[in-house]
């Protein structure tokens, strides 16, 4: 058996540790690498993604990955290839903001689990709406969920980062003082009231949202108990950023 990886390439630190927790569960680690056209809004967004394939390769092989595969457009989508949806949870959050996104990352997961059947797949907690819709698929494929990577200073990583200027940088550093901060607050009522107050310092960032779910059904939370997160989208400079924390309560 072996355990998948599933990426859209430009690699980085967060990357390594998906890649390195895959190395614990298996010898076999397979690292895909696919750029989805499925769940991009618009082709500008495509052709502004980073593509570092040499790159990617050397990380990938330090970090432990035995295989790494770049598929094909016609491969993953033969003609014909049915398409999946993601559901409710898919069309809130970020499924609000970019309508069948989560459509097209369900749609993508599900033809890279036919071609490669591994036992076991491995994807990032900052992506955490997306951890949780593949979680809920209905596949034989274990999903195992590794904690955020972050950068020096608390900036989430992210093959997005890269676009922002020093002062753009500066400004999405928001984003983490915010979860930091509202993390630790008694009450879900207060932890949104920090979110929000604390956004709401910084100029450069532009709000989508911020609050606090039950990671269940990602329902608002009621009280700041076990697996209770607090969620943050927004833009910088025109970049869309996402992170995420658990509630210090859980």
């Amino acid at each position: 058996m072996s355990v998948l990886v599933p990426t859209m390439g430009a690699l980085h630190k967060g990357h390594q540790a998906l890649i390195k927790r895959a190395r614990t569960l298996d010898k076999e680690v397979i690292v895909s690498i696919f750029v989805n056209p499925l769940q991009f809004e618009n082709k500008e967004d495509i052709d502004a993604y980073p593509r570092t394939p040499e790159r990617d390769i050397e990380i990938a092989t330090i970090a432990g990955a035995t295989q790494i595969w770049f598929p094909e457009f016609e491969e993953l989508y033969p003609e014909g290839f049915q398409t999946i949806t993601a559901g409710p949870l898919g069309s809130i959050f970020e499924g609000a903001s970019r309508p069948g996104h989560f459509d097209g990352v369900v749609t993508v997961v599900n033809r890279l689990f036919a071609l490669t059947k591994p036992s076991k797949a491995i994807f990032g907690e900052k992506d955490f709406q997306q951890l949780s819709i593949i979680k809920a698929m209905k596949t034989a494929v274990e999903i195992i969920g590794v904690p955020t990577v972050r950068e020096f200073d608390g900036l989430a990583m992210s093959s997005r980062n890269h676009r922002l200027t020093q002062e753009g940088r500066n400004s999405a550093l928001v984003v983490n003082r915010a979860l930091s901060a509202a993390r630790l607050a008694p009450t879900v009522e207060i932890a949104i009231e920090i979110l929000n107050s604390t956004l709401s310092t910084e100029s450069g960032f532009k709000k989508d949202y911020a609050t606090v779910i039950d990671e269940n059904d990602f329902s608002v939370a009621k009280e700041t108990t076990q697996s209770k997160r607090a969620i943050i989208a927004g833009w910088v400079e025109g970049v869309r950023l996402i992170d995420n924390m658990p509630m210090a309560g859980r």
